[in-house]
C-alpha cells in the first residue's frame, strides 16, 4: 500500500516539501505543539525529534493531538488505499465514507462487517491506531456543513450522524478546538443556494486531472440519470424519502 507503507524519512520528506499529493495519505503530529497537520500544511516544517507519523486524524485525536487550524487536515481527501484493500480495515473506511455510519450508527457499521462494535474497535485499533473512525468522520462531516452550508445547528448535527446536538458539541470542540460557532465563522465564499439546495466543497487532492475524469464519466453516462458534459457530472438518485439530484 503506498500511502501506508512509506518510511519515516519518505514522509519527512514530503512534509517537508508540503507535496499535496500526500494530503488524506498521513498527518503530522508535532509533539511541541501538540498539533497534528496535512502533508502540505503551510507552517514552518518541524524538526524531526518532534514528528509523529499517523496514518488517520482519528489515530491523532485519539493520541491526544487536535487538528491544524490552517491547514484542516480532516478537509483532505481520505487515502486512496481504502479502494483497493480487501481487509475488515479496507472495508470498514469505505463504509464510513459511504456514510453507513450516519445511516445505521457504529452497530450498523459492525453489523455489515460480521463483527461486534466492541471487536471491530479493537481490528481498527489494533490496524489504524484508531477505534472510532466513526466518529472523526462524523466531526469531518459537521465541519463542512458549517462551512458549506446555512443549515441550523440542529440539522446540522443530526446530519452528520450525531446522537445529540451535546455530543455533536463536545466532539466538534475536541476534535477541531473551536466551538461549532466559531467553525461557521470560517464559512467560504459560495454560491447562494436555492431552496432545498445544499453546495458543498468537494475534497480533492491536486493535481487532479479533472477533464479527463469529465471525459470518462461522458463516455459512460447512463442515459436518462445522468448527464455528463466536458466540465461537469449530474446525476439523478432515488433515496429513502424521495428523488435527489446533484451536479459536479
Amino acid at each position: 500500500m503506498p500511502g501506508l507503507s512509506l518510511t519515516f524519512d519518505e514522509r519527512y520528506r514530503a512534509i517537508r516539501s508540503r507535496d499535496v499529493r500526500f494530503d488524506g495519505q498521513f498527518v503530522t503530529a508535532v509533539r511541541s505543539t501538540g498539533i497534528y497537520c496535512r502533508p502540505s500544511c503551510p507552517a514552518r516544517t518541524p524538526h524531526e525529534r518532534n514528528v509523529t507519523f499517523y496514518s488517520t486524524s482519528a489515530a491523532a485525536h485519539e493520541a491526544g493531538y487536535r487538528a491544524c487550524k490552517r491547514c484542516l487536515p480532516e478537509a483532505a481527501p481520505g487515502s486512496p488505499d481504502w479502494n483497493l484493500r480487501g481487509d475488515i480495515a479496507g472495508r470498514a473506511m469505505r463504509f464510513i465514507a459511504d456514510g453507513i455510519v450516519e445511516r445505521e450508527g457504529v452497530p450498523g457499521l459492525a453489523r455489515r462487517l460480521g463483527y461486534s462494535s466492541r471487536q471491530l474497535g479493537r481490528i481498527l485499533q489494533a490496524e489504524l491506531g484508531a477505534g472510532p473512525l466513526a466518529r472523526a468522520h462524523r466531526a469531518h462531516t459537521a465541519r463542512m456543513l458549517l462551512v458549506g452550508t446555512d443549515l441550523s445547528m440542529t440539522d446540522v448535527a443530526f446530519s452528520a450522524g450525531f446522537a445529540s446536538i451535546r455530543q455533536f458539541n463536545e466532539t466538534v470542540r475536541e476534535v477541531f478546538s473551536l466551538a461549532p460557532t466559531d467553525l461557521r465563522l470560517r464559512r467560504r465564499s459560495r454560491v447562494a443556494a436555492g431552496h432545498g439546495e445544499i453546495d458543498l466543497a468537494l475534497p480533492h487532492r491536486t493535481p487532479h486531472e479533472t477533464a479527463g475524469v469529465f471525459a470518462w464519466m461522458a463516455a459512460r453516462a447512463v442515459i436518462g440519470a445522468e448527464v455528463a458534459t466536458s466540465t461537469s457530472f449530474a446525476r439523478t438518485l432515488r433515496l429513502a424519502h424521495g428523488t435527489a439530484w446533484f451536479e459536479v
